[in-house]
């Protein structure tokens, strides 16, 4: 008899076993792509020679996780690793395959990184807005009326009149992606400089009231865009791997 995957109760459960539960729970998928994509990474580390990782980086690497996590006392750490069904070699091996993944998706990413950002970019550049939402378009006008004529200051009316969850923070609704915004109200935005109101506007049968508060062009400099975009490209360098890659399921009694 084939030795248990788990125990259970004092029940053994074969693997195949294990499987047909995963299957029956329609969770059998993701754990095979998973799967499929530890193997077609731990494949592609081996194939590689150019991945080196100083062994003074792997032991930085293991006291700042230690600092950030008060693992500092051996003893502590030891409890960790057990908690964690992990031995210390393991726990060591899991941080040089973190730092030769990083490595080797910055060596696949990098080549096509600067025209992919291009082709981006349209979708990652923002504007930082604020608005005033009503239900009423009578006082919509008033509202903006008394902001041209400067009676009022813009944070204070949307504390007191905007029925939508931007009024606790005057109106700020923080970063917005222009793909995300429609695109008769695009157009005039862009238009819009710095400081200035547009509207009322009607946006999901209510009327806005906006102020355009600073144009966010998106660049490669930004490291959260930069990291953002090498994770998209390396997702697609899988995905075409996942898709190239045959496998065939054998569940046995």
């Amino acid at each position: 008899m084939a030795n248990p995957f788990i125990t259970v109760n004092d029940e053994p459960i074969l693997l195949s076993q294990a499987l047909k539960y995963l299957q029956t729970a329609g969770k059998l998928q993701p754990m095979l792509t998973d799967i499929l994509r530890e193997y077609i990474l731990d494949r592609e580390l081996q194939s590689r020679t150019d991945l080196d990782v100083p062994a003074a980086s792997i032991e930085q690497s293991v006291v700042n996780f230690r600092l950030e996590r008060n693992l500092s006392d051996p003893q502590a750490f030891q409890q960790w690793l057990e908690s964690n069904r992990m031995t210390y070699e393991a726990f060591h091996q899991q941080i040089l395959s973190g730092f030769k993944r990083e490595k080797l998706k910055l060596s696949i990413v990098q080549p096509q990184l600067e025209e992919y950002f291009k082709q981006r970019k349209p979708a990652l550049d923002a504007v930082v807005l604020s608005r005033i939402s009503l239900n009423d378009y009578e006082l919509a006008e008033t509202l903006v009326s008394r902001l041209k004529e400067q009676e009022s200051r813009f944070e204070e009316l949307a504390r007191e009149y905007s029925i939508t969850n931007e009024r606790s923070f005057g109106g700020m609704m923080g970063a917005v992606g222009w793909s995300t915004i429609p695109d008769n109200l695009k157009v005039i935005l862009q238009q819009t400089p710095p400081g200035q109101i547009v509207g009322p506007m009607e946006v999901e049968g209510g009327w806005c009231i906006f102020r355009v508060d600073e144009f966010l062009e998106a660049s490669l400099d930004n490291a959260q865009v930069k990291q953002r975009l090498q994770n998209e490209l390396f997702e697609q360098w899988l995905n075409q791997q996942l898709q190239s890659t045959k496998i065939t399921l054998n569940i046995q009694d």
